[in-house]
């Protein structure tokens, strides 16, 4: 057999079992541990792959008889380094899975936070306008309170104005009858004075005819 062969068995098979102890300590690992963890394993994969290669490469410049002995480990040993590599993967998933309901939590949370701040928000916008609406009540009914004080104020100058109105229909309603009144006694001092002066026109023409009669007869 190859000294140089058994020289890149023995450094695989050494890598192989850290690699093995390395992947059962990943497994009990969390957080930036295991993913420093993870990556040490994948770079000693690396290196394991390279040295099967040289294995390979080995084996197959022997002669017949022993290349076939070889490449017979080799695929023993390449199962071995697949099932490290499904191991690796198998620890990075639970990784990716615990990050992944980490991260749906986290977004779960980050929901819930932003429902409960969108329904705090709601309810402050509602708050808000109840009060503007309370708000609003209040000054229309300080607005009506308002406009009912200054009805009464103009009902009650209206009043006012209709007493006054009243008063000065009574008023002029009391001159119409004293106008009345003064008209009928004109009226009747009118007809006295006519009177008067008839009265007064028949006595100066009954003087007249008897101062004409007294002289008349002295004078004949």
């Amino acid at each position: 057999m190859s000294e140089v062969f058994e020289g890149y068995e023995r450094q695989y098979c050494e890598l192989s079992a850290n690699l093995s102890r390395k992947c059962t300590a990943a497994g009990a690992l969390n957080g930036e541990q295991k993913k420093q963890k993870v990556s040490e394993i994948k770079s000693g994969i690396d290196e394991a792959e390279s040295l099967i290669r040289k294995m390979d490469l080995e084996a197959r410049s022997l002669q017949p008889n022993v290349k076939a002995v070889l490449l017979a480990k080799l695929r023993e040993y390449k199962s071995d380094l697949n099932n490290l590599k499904s191991e690796v993967k198998r620890i990075v998933s639970g990784n990716l899975n615990a990050a992944a309901r980490d991260e749906l939590l986290e977004s779960g949370m980050a929901d819930a936070l932003t429902a409960s701040a969108d329904q705090r928000a709601r309810l402050m916008m509602s708050t808000d306008r109840l009060g503007k609406s309370g708000d609003r009540i209040k000054e229309g009914r300080r607005t009506m309170l308002e406009t009912e004080e200054l009805g009464v104020s103009i009902l009650q100058d209206l009043h006012s104005q209709r007493q006054s109105l009243l008063h000065a229909h009574s008023t002029l309603h009391g001159v119409d009858d004293n106008i009345g009144k003064s008209k009928k006694v004109l009226t009747a001092m009118s007809r006295r004075m006519s009177r008067n002066k008839w009265i007064i026109g028949t006595i100066i023409a009954v003087l007249v005819i008897a101062v004409a009669l007294i002289l008349y007869f002295k004078l004949s």
